[in-house]
């Protein structure tokens, strides 16, 4: 089997999917790629500053975490817009195009300006998502835990009551993930994670990044965001029995400002485990988020491979690494 140019020991890769496409990140690059509705694919790619480059503490231990999940939020939501203008910019093609076989006048469509940078959209995507996160993963578990404290004495134990509140919050994270997916656009995204998984397998085999060889690879990852958010959710746990409140809105308040903690613990933690997840405790311990990934990165079909490979190619070209070859059908 051919093998790449460059070490995936060297390059470490990740990724994420968008709409009818998939981004995928190398140390000081990124690159989405989105399958447009005439077939074609359609690139942005930009380099990318390492967060810990402008400033040396956040490449301190548990801190990085933090620093590494602000960075591909921004980066997330970022490409994510960019997607969703693709996507917008296909679908009033396609209606001007029906208009015109049928004679119909096109719908007058009001002047706006171009939002595929816009900052301003971007920020308020995020500000909305994180308040929807705060809402139904801290504050709705909390609620309910001390609704149930009510009538159980003995949530009336810090540590239990913890427990409790993170096996809901889990339980309610498990039933999200379960409704979206039901969603045939999130249907469609969940496949595209799974194509995003299967090539950077492919890339960290050391194997030739071809439709063929990411088909055979696996579509959970140990190094996921769903993952991720597994390890977040076991370790809250932890994290807020050490300390103890009373007051509802202490205890609430003292959910938030630990996240930084919490996501920096869960990022080591995940880093650790990655590379040794085949074997003994290791294996045990990604399991839980590896099965997860049963909903969230679905079995995609050769086109969407396409995709993510052009976009780990055009990532890796931007970084300085040496033209892979790739599939005929590229």
């Amino acid at each position: 089997m051919a093998k790449s140019t460059a070490s995936p020991e060297d390059i470490l890769v990740g990724g994420q999917a968008v709409i009818e496409g998939v981004m995928m990140r190398t140390p000081r690059a990124y690159a989405v790629a989105v399958r447009r509705l005439d077939g074609t694919i359609e690139v942005k790619r930009e380099q990318v500053r390492r967060i810990s480059e402008r400033c040396r503490i956040f490449s301190w231990l548990i801190i990085r975490g933090f620093a590494v999940l602000v960075q591909s939020l921004v980066l997330g939501f970022k490409t994510l817009n960019y997607s969703v203008n693709v996507s917008v910019q296909d679908l009033e093609a396609q209606e001007a195009a029906e208009a015109a076989k049928t004679g119909a006048p096109e719908k007058a469509k009001p002047e706006k300006k171009k939002s595929e940078n816009n900052t301003l959209s971007i920020v308020t995507s995020m500000i909305l998502g994180v308040a929807f996160a705060v809402l139904l993963f801290i504050l709705l578990p909390l609620g309910l835990t001390i609704l149930l404290k009510g009538y159980f004495d003995v949530i009336d134990n810090w540590v239990v009551f913890n427990l409790v509140d993170g096996v809901i919050r889990v339980v309610i994270f498990f039933a999200y993930l379960l409704a979206i997916s039901r969603i045939k656009d999130i249907q469609r995204v969940f496949e595209y994670h799974g194509a995003e998984h299967k090539v950077v397998h492919t890339w960290e085999d050391g194997a030739e990044l071809t439709v063929e060889n990411a088909g055979r690879r696996p579509t959970a990852h140990p190094r996921c965001g769903t993952s991720f958010l597994m390890f977040v959710m076991v370790i809250s746990i932890l994290v807020f029995s050490i300390y103890k409140f009373h007051a509802f809105w202490a205890i609430f308040l003292s959910r938030v400002i630990l996240i930084p903690v919490i996501s920096g613990l869960s990022y080591e933690l995940i880093r650790l485990s990655a590379p040794r997840c085949k074997k003994g405790f290791f294996r045990l311990l990604v399991l839980p988020g590896l099965t997860l990934q049963r909903i969230t990165a679905r079995e995609p079909s050769d086109d969407q491979l396409e995709v993510a490979i052009r976009a780990l190619h055009e990532s890796l070209e931007l970084e300085g690494i040496a033209r892979i070859k790739l599939g005929e059908s590229l």
